[in-house]
């Protein structure tokens, strides 16, 4: 990766990470979170880690954030409602914007799939970290979702108790 595209990949990760830290609204602290995930999900791209990359995504940006979205809606009811929306007009450009972003992925996507064949096989680094998971680490695996289950618990106990 070239530095012009680390100086500026790390820019929106250190601007997240300050965006997250700063804002008062819980749910766009959240939303800087996710780009903050993202952002280190692409450094682990750059770095030939493609498993952490998507595992990244995947777990972090996916299912901790929905965790973490749903602990603030229970937790403070009424706070996710910020009023009128002052920015209004730019939600006309949000169709627009998402086509041209849709074709560009698929541009890509097409391009990039040209002339290569499929692979055989899944790469020695995924079956590894596989093989491992699912053989050394299944226990701790396996306590890691208890323990998320447990937290979920936690907050409605704790939102139903807020309530009465």
């Amino acid at each position: 990766m070239g530095a012009v595209a680390f100086v500026l990949l790390a820019g929106v990760a250190v601007g997240s990470a300050l965006g997250l830290v700063l804002k008062r609204n819980p749910i766009h602290a959240a939303l800087f979170l996710v780009v903050n995930l993202g952002t280190v999900a692409v450094f682990y791209l750059t770095l030939g880690a493609q498993f952490l990359a998507v595992a990244q995504v995947a777990v972090y940006a996916g299912a901790i954030m929905v965790l973490f979205l749903f602990a603030i809606f229970v937790l403070i009811p009424g706070k996710e409602e910020t009023g009128p929306d002052p920015r209004r007009a730019y939600r006309l450009l949000a169709l627009p914007v998402g086509a041209v972003l849709l074709a560009l992925l698929v541009a890509v996507v097409a391009t990039g799939t040209r002339g290569r064949a499929p692979a055989a096989t899944a790469p020695d680094g995924v079956e590894a970290i596989a093989r491992l998971l699912f053989t050394d680490y299944l226990f701790p695996f396996e306590v890691t979702s208890v323990l998320l289950l447990a937290a979920m618990v936690g907050v409605l106990l704790l939102a139903r108790r807020r309530e009465g």
